[in-house]
Parts: structure tokens; sequence; C-alpha cells
């Protein structure tokens, strides 16, 4: 037997090593959740101190779970992390116990040691950001530290006197803006806890529960497959509010199951990466940018961030819905799939009504607190977490009293197994949030300090001449190349604070509506090409060529890149709360859509036209749709939706040989 054809050993060495590796992941994960769960509690630090422990731990959490994964000896590798961990946790310890003269003497200047350990530090967040989100990301926070150090070489507008390298340090390490500013101690008091409450729930088994739930859809609809993933994703992309980790975790189980109904490899990558992104937009938790929002608005809070959320996700939910419907309508056999084969791989579950109780009564509490009794974020985060352990890990022991089968101290060791599980998971959730978070603190408190968010905003309106609807596809335009690699909470925050004083300042947008413009094209550079980091993880499952993949998911999403210019026009529908007049903008918009997606999936030959006056006939439909959702006009609106209604009525009962150009025998 050749070299080659041996099997690999792993070493005793190596499988030590892991073994020693995951339980300090495991045990810093419950160390780590206790600290933030103290915080929550007592509420015995500044914010700012505490965001420097938070973003020490998360350091120290991600270097581990990077060891563990890390296959081989590279020794060299190993090394380097292991430095990293040293001086992230080593520079967030100085900074904790220095916090004090740091904040109140030293404002604007260090001592020479803290230079050069603040330097470390910016090279070990550099490092972690390059190994988290790769090199487009960290190309971004390059740019923007040379933009601030060069500034006195950039010739006009966007030039400016520069800041020294020592400063730059000062602002990114020890003022506490930067890596430990305001964007920092959002996530590490807000978005935090609600991280452990998604990796709670995954360690009861409840995103098992939503997947059986998703493909029990399959029994009672033809698309139902497909739809399984578009109420997966959404669902649980809602919690996790990461598009690439709602992308892999959704899809590794929905892509195969539509690959395997029938669906076309592109069709089902396209389908989960549009899925996946629409999950950062559902309430109540809307994933991170939702807390950084709310942090970011002027007398506006999280609940009124929530609820303004409300009818646009509605739009996309449905919208997708329905593109999803006719995609898989087009390539699904009648016949379909044994749905229940797919449910029995799927670990068993409680009876319903009482997963309803297990998973059910944390929601309400965290709804009630919210909503009803207007906590805190903190403190309704606190509550979640604690009735969700309550149930989750309660439940199944006081059934075991009355089970025959089952021992209260086997239900009670399963029970703190996959609680410390769920710490588990969401510790490794939270440790690269917490590091992307402070990547975008730094660049945006460095672009602060040049000027540039003005100096964009006059530039902006400068090219467009002044005209509105120009601004605002000039302005969609930058927010997707902004966005481009990163993840949702990063682009918000930076297009956020470039491109949305220019539609409040210039054009008297309302500063939510503005947001949210911005918030939903963020969300949106997560497929659009060429890098589309949604896409890359769902064309790698599904095993499809990325290019197609992106198609499919352009097509089902057109009406998606429409929904903010929405919000310029039709602002109503993100401040108008529940009144009736948002309600039937929200109708429109919705019906405006839905003509777009029929437009762009209808039958290959509308009206026995063949190409190329088949795709005159699918523009009319996506036009009208367009007037229908941005036109500031209600019967204007009207108008264009009757036509649309008319056009698709005709279509609808035509002989089905002019539609698909097929002659029965």
């Amino acid at each position: 037997m050749s070299s080659q054809e041996e099997p690999s050993v792993v070493s005793p060495l190596t499988t030590e090593r892991k073994h020693l590796l995951n339980n300090l992941v495991t045990l810093f994960a419950a160390v780590f959740w206790m600290r933030v769960v103290w915080y929550a509690f007592s509420q015995e630090a500044p914010r700012a101190k505490y965001g420097a422990v938070f973003l020490g731990g998360g350091i120290l959490i991600y270097v581990l779970k990077e060891l563990y994964e890390l296959d081989g000896e590279k020794r060299l590798e190993r090394l380097g992390l292991w430095a990293t961990a040293a001086v992230g946790v080593g520079f967030s310890g100085y900074v904790w116990l220095n916090y004090n003269v740091l904040e109140t003497q030293r404002i604007g200047y260090a001592l020479e040691h803290e230079y050069a350990m603040g330097a470390l530090f910016t090279l070990a967040v550099l490092y972690l950001t390059y190994r988290a989100f790769g090199t487009a990301f960290l190309a971004v926070v390059l740019v923007a530290i040379g933009y601030a150090f060069f500034g006195a070489s950039i010739p006009g507008l966007m030039g400016h006197g520069g800041i020294a390298g020592r400063q730059i340090i000062n602002v990114l390490t020890l003022e506490f803006d930067g890596f430990f500013g305001s964007i920092t101690q959002i996530v590490a008091a807000w978005v935090a806890l609600f991280l452990l409450y998604a990796g709670l729930m995954r360690g009861y088994g409840a995103f098992n529960l939503i997947m059986r739930l998703s493909f029990k859809t399959a029994k009672y609809l033809r698309s139902g497959v497909a739809q399984s993933a578009v109420v997966s994703s959404l669902i649980v992309g809602s919690i996790n509010g990461a598009q690439t980790a709602n992308a892999a975790m959704t899809g590794s189980f929905t892509i195969p199951l539509m690959q395997n109904s029938g669906m076309k490899d592109e069709s089902a990558g396209g389908i989960e990466a549009v899925a996946s992104s629409g999950g950062q937009i559902m309430p109540p938790v809307m994933g991170a940018a939702a807390f950084v929002m709310a942090s970011l608005l002027t007398g506006v809070g999280y609940v009124d961030v929530l609820i303004a959320g409300i009818i646009p996700a509605l739009v996309f939910f449905v919208s997708v819905a329905v593109g999803v419907h006719y995609m898989a309508v087009k390539q699904l056999p009648e016949g379909g799939i044994d749905i229940e084969s797919r449910l029995a791989d799927l670990d068993e579950t409680y009876h319903p009504a009482i997963e309803a109780v297990r998973f059910g009564v944390p929601f309400a509490v965290l709804l009630y607190t919210l909503g009803v009794a207007q906590w805190t974020v903190l403190s309704s985060a606190l509550y979640t977490c604690g009735v969700m352990v309550l149930t989750g890990a309660g439940i199944p022991i006081v059934l075991s009293l009355f089970d025959d089968e089952s021992s209260v101290g086997g239900s009670a060791v399963d029970a703190l197994v996959d609680t410390v599980s769920g710490f588990k998971f969401g510790a490794i959730t939270v440790a690269p949030i917490a590091i992307i978070i402070a990547a975008v603190n730094g660049i945006v408190d460095l672009l602060n300090a040049t000027g540039m968010p003005g100096k964009l905003s006059l530039a902006l309106v400068g090219i467009a001449g002044g005209a509105m609807l120009l601004t605002t596809i000039l302005a969609m335009i930058i927010c997707l190349i902004l966005g481009l690699g990163m993840p949702t909470v990063a682009a918000y925050t930076i297009v956020a604070l470039l491109i949305a004083p220019t539609l409040t300042g210039q054009f008297a947008v309302p500063e939510l509506a503005a947001h949210f413009f911005v918030f939903y094209a963020a969300i949106l550079s997560g497929i659009t090409p060429p890098i589309a980091i949604a896409v890359v993880v769902t064309a790698g499952i599904a095993g499809s060529n990325f290019w197609r993949t992106s198609l499919e998911a352009l097509k089902l999403a057109l009406p998606l890149f429409v929904l903010p210019f929405t919000f310029i026009y039709n602002p109503e529908i993100v401040t108008g709360g529940f009144s009736l007049f948002t309600v039937q903008s929200g109708v429109l918009v919705l019906l405006g859509a839905v003509s777009i997606i029929h437009g762009l999936n209808c039958a290959a030959r509308p009206f026995g036209l063949s190409a190329p006056l088949s795709y005159g006939v699918r523009t009319v439909y996506v036009a009208l749709g367009v007037v229908a959702m941005v036109y500031p006009g209600t019967m204007v609106r009207v108008g264009a939706l009757v036509v649309a209604i008319g056009l698709f009525g005709v279509q609808r009962w035509m002989p089905q040989v002019q539609q698909t150009g097929v002659v029965a025998e």
C-alpha cells in the first residue's frame, strides 16, 4: 500500500490537545456568561469599563475555538493565536484596572508603555478580524486607518489635516471610543444576552423543533419543502442576526432537502441565501442591528424600532414566500418527497403542547417585558434568559417524575448538559461579533474624527445635483458597496453614520425612515455580487455555481431592493405605527412586490408571447410593481395595481396552450 493510501492517524497528542481546548472553551464560556449575567443583574461598573472586559472575554473564547479547529501541528500559527489571546486579554485587563485614570485624567495622551500596548492590541484586533471575516473587511479597516493618517495628502473635499499615529492608537484603544466605544458597549450590555437566549434555545432543542415544524408544512403545500427554508431561516435568523451563520445553520438541513425533492442546486442555494438574510429584519429580536439602530437614533427606543420593522418584515416574508412558491412549483415534481423520512432524521421532541410551554413562555416574557411593561432591554433579556433556563431545563426534570422509564437524576444531568451546551454555543456565536463590532467601532470613530460623514454628504448631494431620487439611488449603491463582505451589523453601522445624515439633513427624510433605508441596503449587500457572503455559504453547501446562485437570489429578492426606496417616499411604513393609513400603505407595497415577483417568475410565454416580446410583458409587471411600492401618491399606486391585477386576470384565464406553447396530443 502506498503512503497516499494509508489511512490518516490522529496522534494521541492531537486528541488530547483538542479535548483540553474543548474543555477550555466550555469552561470559559460558562465564566463569560456568568460575568455577563452578573453585570446585567448588578450593573456594578460603568458600561465603558464593562465593555473592555467583555471584548477581552470574546477574544479569548474566539482564539480558543480557533485553536480547537486548527488541524495539524502548525506551531507558528498556534503560537500567533496564543500571543493574540495574551495581548487581547492582557490589554483589556489593563484598561479595566486603570479605567478611572484613563477616563478622567489622561484624556488625549497616554504613557509610552500604553502606546506600545495599544499598538499591539490594534494588531491583535486586525489579525482576528482577518481570521474571522477575511481580507475584504480587513482592507476596509486598513483603509480607514490610512485615510486618517494620510488625510493631509488627499486633495479636494475629502482631504483633512491628518491624524498622527499615536493619536490614532489613542482613539482606537485608550479613550473608550474606538474598539471599546459605544457600539461595543451596546453589544456587551444588550445584544450579548439575546445571543445567550439563542444559545440556550439551541441547547434545549428549539432549533430542531423549528426545523420539524417547517418540514411539516410540506405536507400541505406543494412548495412546502422550499417554504421550510424560508420559515426556519426567518425564525432562526431573527435570533442570531447573522446572515452567514444562519445560512450555514439552517442551510445544512434545508438545501439538501430542496435538492433531493427536485429543485435545482442554484435555486436551493439562492432561496436559502435570501431567507437567511431576511431573518435579520424579523421582530422581536432583529439580530444585533436593531439594538445599534436604537442607540444611534435620537429619542427612539428599541421597542419603537421593533414596531417600525413589523410591516416591512411582513412585506419581506410574504414576497419571498410568493417568489419561492413560483420557483418551487416550476421545479418540484407533483408527488414531492417522503417528508416522514426527513422528519425521522431529526431528534425526537416532546409533545407540541409541552414544547409550546418550554419555548413559548420565555418568548412571552420577552414580549411582555419589552412591549407591555416597557422594561429596559437589559432587564428584559436577563429575565427572558432566566425563564428559558427554568422552562428548558426544569420541564424535562418535572416530566421525569411521572415517567417510569426516566430517572430524575438522569434528566437533571441531561438538562445540565443542554444548558452548558447552550452556554458554549452562545459564547462561540458572540465572540466573532464582539471582534467585528470592535473593528467597526474603530472605523466609525476614526472617520468621525476626520469629518468624513459630513464631507461625504456634501459630495453625494453635489454629484446628484440636489435631486432626491438620484441621491437615494447613489446612496443605495454606496450602501451596497460599503456593505460588501461585511456582517449586517457592521455594514449598517458604517453606512448609517455616513449616508443617513445626508437623507435627513438635505431632504428632511424622517430619521427612522433614513436608518431603515440603509439597514435594508446593508442586508441586501449580503446577496449582492461580486462578494455576496450569504450566497458564498449557500452555494458551497449546494455545490452550485456562485454566479448562477447569485442570479437566482437576485430574482427572488428584486422587490427587496425596491423596498428601501419605499421608506424614503412613503415613510409612514416605518413611522406611522399601526394606523389605518400605515396598514393601507403596507398592503399596496406588498401587492406591488408580488407584481414584481410575478413578472420575473411567471410562465415562460406570458399571453402566448415568445421572446423578446415576453420580456416586455415581464417588464410591465415589474414597472407597475415598482410604482405601487414607491410612488408618493396613493391614487397612482392603486391605479398601477389595478392594471397589474387586470393583466394577471387575463393571463390567468387564457388557454394553457398559449401560456406554455405546448399542444396536448
